[in-house]
């Protein structure tokens, strides 16, 4: 939610300063491409675990409930989590090395330091990696239904 305050405010500053005092500001468009690309990385294990995310299943749903969980077992378990896996390795990796080096955004006149940027792209990827493998393993158990969101009291407890 912090980030969501932050991404508002600094492009209302930016919107004000350009069109109310002719003044428009260096870091604005950095501030919201990164604010917007972690917060974007960074909710996505929470929309995971909650169903908030576009399920097509016409054709699964056709299925038995085992089947589909068998079905969810195998991409989760099998394309996705180790995919997402590599990716935030990779991710972090990058985020490392950035940070080690300095590295700076180097298309903008300002220039800011990128690991911030790249540590929140990491740490999305690797919730959103966790939560993959936790639902899978659900979809093992037998305990997750394909497509039924869970309820805010079974997100604040677990």
């Amino acid at each position: 939610m912090a980030m969501v305050v932050a991404l508002v405010l600094s492009i209302l500053y930016e919107v004000v300063s350009r069109y109310v005092f002719g003044a428009p500001t260096l870091w604005s468009f950095d501030i919201s491409y990164m604010l917007n690309g972690a917060l974007f990385l960074l909710a996505s294990a929470y929309s995971l675990k909650v169903e908030a995310h576009v399920r097509i299943d016409f054709l699964s749903s056709k299925l038995s409930l085992r089947y589909q969980q068998y079905i969810n077992l195998f991409f989760y378990l099998l394309l996705i989590g180790p995919s997402f896996f590599f990716l935030s390795y990779v991710a972090g990796e990058k985020a490392i090395s950035a940070w080690v080096t300095g590295e700076v955004e180097s298309v903008s006149p300002w220039s800011p330091l990128v690991w911030p940027f790249y540590g929140a792209i990491t740490i999305g990827l690797a919730a959103f990696t966790l939560q993959v493998y936790i639902d899978g393993f659900r979809y093992l158990k037998g305990i997750k239904t394909p497509g039924e969101s869970v309820t805010k009291d079974e997100v604040s407890h677990g």
